[in-house]
């Protein structure tokens, strides 16, 4: 998503762009925020994106030991990942001119270029499982449940494998049928736990240096967030609008290690919120080890992002539009 964003904003601008694919598995479910289709929809010039797709508009959540569960409100549509990328990117995605030499790169994806590298927060991974949601289980809405070993996400599906209607269960820190065996909420909402979606690491996690001369990473090559904040979509959409606006900006003559000292600045205080949110979450989920260890490893993440950020706290550009300008 993050490479589909740049492509076209940078397209636009009427810089030459090409695109190199790289494989991986696809998301089976993405719960897309009203904020980030509203970005999506704006960026790529179509209003009516995904106005009939299903739509969450409640979560229903039982956090902390022996927390009663209380419903909110939400909206977000569901949609696949390959369904996403399928309304933006076949335009964009093609080899373009192979023999043209870029000046810049932007990473979306990783190998991580040097001298770049990875710095995790936590350990937790989480285990993707399709099911058969039970009978009168309410399509418009999502479940979140700590446990004392892990924590539980179930959403409706995008796709319909079975009869009746599907979902997707995320397991994070612990096995799904040991979670779902502890479980009072969203164990009610699962009829029939069926086979493996994968697993993925669920923990925070941030290259650095995010950019250098000629290269910026971008997208899940720059950052990747714990699933339990569900904005890691509209993060990357944010994250290629500002490597976009660098690279416009420095074709515009805008000095180079300013526009590179403000992204960097950018990206980790965007990673440090992110944190914050999540210490919340983990402070206040439970009492046994999980939980402590992981706020513990989120707590060191903050404490890094301080570090890194030191005087760069004040930023030099701001966003108008997609466009970087300087601060007066």
């Amino acid at each position: 998503m993050a490479a589909c964003c740049c492509a076209h904003l940078l397209s636009l601008a009427g810089l030459p762009v090409t695109v190199e694919p790289l494989e991986r598995p696809r998301l089976p479910v993405i719960l897309l925020g009203d904020q980030a289709l509203a970005l999506v929809r704006d960026i790529f010039g179509q209003p009516e994106l995904f106005a009939n797709e299903p739509r969450i508009r409640r979560r229903v959540v039982a956090w902390g030991h022996g927390a009663q569960s209380v419903s909110v409100e939400h909206s977000a549509v569901v949609v696949s990942e390959e369904s996403l990328l399928e309304r933006v990117a076949p335009p964009l995605l093609s080899e373009g001119n192979p023999t043209y030499e870029a000046s810049w790169k932007i990473l979306t994806a990783r190998p991580l270029p040097a001298p770049a590298v990875e710095h995790s927060f936590g350990v937790r991974l989480a285990s993707v499982r399709r099911v058969l949601l039970a009978r009168g289980s309410d399509p418009g809405a999502c479940w979140i449940e700590s446990l004392d070993n892990g924590w539980l996400f179930l959403i409706p599906g995008a796709d319909h494998p079975w009869e009746g209607r599907s979902g997707w269960l995320l397991a994070i820190g612990g096995d799904p049928e040991a979670l779902l065996d502890q479980s009072r909420v969203v164990a009610a909402e699962v009829g029939v736990l069926g086979g493996s979606g994968g697993s993925f690491p669920a923990y925070p996690r941030i290259a650095s240096p995010l950019c250098a001369p000629g290269w910026v990473c971008c997208g899940s090559a720059a950052m990747s967030f714990d699933p339990i904040c569900g904005d890691g979509t509209g993060h990357a959409i944010r994250e290629a609008i500002l490597a976009a606006a660098l690279i416009r900006a420095v074709d515009k003559g805008a000095p180079v290690a300013e526009l590179l000292t403000h992204y960097e600045a950018r990206l980790t205080a965007g990673f440090r919120r992110h944190l914050a949110v999540c210490r919340q979450f983990y402070s206040s989920g439970g009492e046994g080890f999980f939980w402590t260890s992981e706020a513990e490893a989120i707590a060191r993440g903050i404490d890094w992002c301080d570090s890194r950020l030191g005087s760069n706290a004040r930023f030099r550009y701001q966003l108008r539009g997609f466009e970087l300008e300087a601060v007066c």
